[in-house]
């Protein structure tokens, strides 16, 4: 399994509770399309300041963890073909446009290990 995490951060100027709105009714849906038969799970989490976290920063980082699995490197590599085609960036870019600051995207490879607990 390859896990893509992506930390996206919302345009200037937009609240909290439009960014989750138009990603969740709207951009998921772009990449739900371009994902389908590739990636085995899309998924997005929603920074808040933990408020009882004493080490929480007053400002956050970036406002979404995007996270995709994918089976193996052939589906990766296919779906970012995929995504990386003319037609599908001019419809992910547009949308992008009205919803993060692009400037800050930062996606990584990343892997995973799992303690068990007790």
């Amino acid at each position: 399994m390859i896990k893509l995490v992506t930390l996206l951060t919302k345009r200037p100027g937009m609240s909290r509770e439009a960014f989750i709105e138009h990603y969740e009714t709207h951009h998921k849906k772009i990449g739900e399309k371009y994902l389908a038969g590739y990636a085995v799970k899309y998924q997005r989490r929603y920074l808040n300041v933990a408020d009882s976290a004493h080490h929480a920063p007053e400002e956050l980082p970036f406002d979404v963890l995007m996270e995709i699995w994918f089976p193996d490197q052939a589906r990766m590599d296919a779906a970012m073909a995929l995504i990386g085609s003319e037609a599908a960036q001019a419809e992910i870019i547009a949308d992008e446009a009205r919803l993060f600051d692009r400037d800050l995207i930062r996606s990584y490879v990343v892997e995973e290990y799992e303690s068990e607990m007790p």
